[in-house]
């Protein structure tokens, strides 16, 4: 009995299969070029990653802190003077001026040592070596001179400097340390109502240092 010869098979729909998944990827990465990392997400999708292809737990360092430090912020009963979120690049770490401020002043206050001193001890644990922190400081649009401060420049300025030098201090090198003083350039609530009058209770919260806390993923 003769043998039926093979069908041969019609393969020619690869070639166009092909070139969809490659302008698709040339998409995303077109797309992900003009984005925004969100770094806790990319953390969660690549500890999801590596534990559906079989790999050990991987570590979430940016969950961890996020953990700790609100552990920390609860137990010492301050959540109404330091404040904790985050951003695109990380975790934020929030504290209220005149809380650890004198008026006009970049000394901290005594009060408000213990509180800087638990969040440091966390911060500079080995386990989060690779995180980078930026000390922002940040006034209300007062008016403010002073011999020392000339404006409200240099007095942001300073106050984020003590709070960087703080943190030096406490062990944390100053190579991953950045400082930048903002004014009222970038207040968190209107400084004055639609008509020009100041609001005060937006102004005090205004004034404030902020923590910008990035892992780098080393």
């Amino acid at each position: 009995m003769k043998k039926k010869p093979d069908e041969k098979i019609d393969e020619d729909w690869m070639s166009t299969y092909g070139d969809m998944v490659t302008l698709l990827l040339c998409f995303f990465v077109m797309m992900l070029s003009v984005s925004k990392t969100d770094l806790a997400k990319f953390e969660q999708i690549q500890a999801g990653l590596n534990e559906g292809v079989g790999k050990t737990t991987a570590q979430r360092p940016i969950e961890m802190m996020m953990v700790e430090l609100s552990d920390d912020i609860q137990s010492m009963d301050v959540s109404d003077k330091v404040s904790l979120g985050s951003d695109t690049q990380g975790i934020v770490l929030e504290f209220d001026g005149d809380t650890f401020f004198e008026y006009g002043s970049a000394n901290i206050r005594p009060k408000a040592v213990p509180a800087l001193k638990r969040l440091a001890a966390t911060l500079m644990s080995d386990r989060y070596k690779t995180f980078n922190f930026s000390v922002e400081g940040h006034t209300s649009d007062e008016k403010f001179s002073s011999e020392q401060y000339p404006s409200n420049w240099e007095l942001s300025s300073a106050r984020a400097s003590a709070v960087a030098r703080f943190l030096e201090e406490r062990g944390i090198p100053r190579v991953r340390l950045r400082v930048a003083g903002f004014y009222d350039v970038t207040p968190k609530y209107p400084n004055r109502d639609p008509y020009g009058e100041p609001i005060p209770q937006n102004r005090a919260k205004n004034r404030r240092v902020v923590i910008h806390i990035e892992p780098t993923f080393k």
